[in-house]
């Protein structure tokens, strides 16, 4: 695989995104695996001539034009990651309600909320704990919160259920499991 390559995709996505995906590589996927992060990574991501911000503004576009819905929450993480706004991330939105079509753009907004408040969860956890959350994972429904030189203060598993605030699980979420252990 392209160091290039992975360095990038690891820059953009997240360590612990890319370390599931390379442990989840089998003898069907390896090559494919070595493909995007050659290609996509290494020689399209990591071209001088947008930077990462914009080129996640495209992507996200690209993603709810094709209807790729299952990419598009870890892109929209990926573009909060590279300085893109909730807001910049409406007006996306918006923009390809129009020239993508209403339903791609509502499955968009409907995934962006999602992520936008797993995000938010995590924070306010940070802040209930008193510590700054400076990483945030959540793809597999694990929310990590670290403090500014990363230090891991709190890992919380919580079964979220659709339709309720997902900050204010977490926090119920490790009331249980304090009560729990005491």
């Amino acid at each position: 695989m392209s160091d290039e390559g992975m360095k990038t995709r690891r820059e953009v996505l997240g360590d612990e995104h890319v370390d599931r995906a390379v442990a989840n590589t089998t003898d069907l996927t390896a090559d494919f695996q070595d493909f995007i992060t050659r290609y996509a990574w290494g020689e399209i991501w990591s071209r001088p001539g947008l930077d990462r911000r914009t080129r996640s503004c495209i992507t996200i576009t690209a993603l709810v034009a094709t209807g790729r819905e299952h990419e598009l929450a870890m892109h929209v993480r990926a573009a909060l990651r590279n300085g893109v706004t909730p807001d910049e991330l409406k007006e996306i939105l918006l923009q390809c309600a129009i020239y993508c079509g209403v339903p791609a753009a509502n499955g968009g907004f409907a995934i962006a909320q999602r992520v936008l408040d797993e995000e938010a969860g995590v924070e306010a956890l940070a802040f209930a704990l008193g510590f700054q959350a400076t990483r945030l994972t959540d793809d597999s429904r694990d929310a990590t919160v670290g403090v500014d030189d990363t230090v891991v203060v709190a890992a919380v598993q919580v079964t979220v259920q659709p339709g309720r605030d997902v900050g204010q699980q977490l926090v119920v979420g490790i009331a249980e499991r304090g009560r729990a252990r005491q």
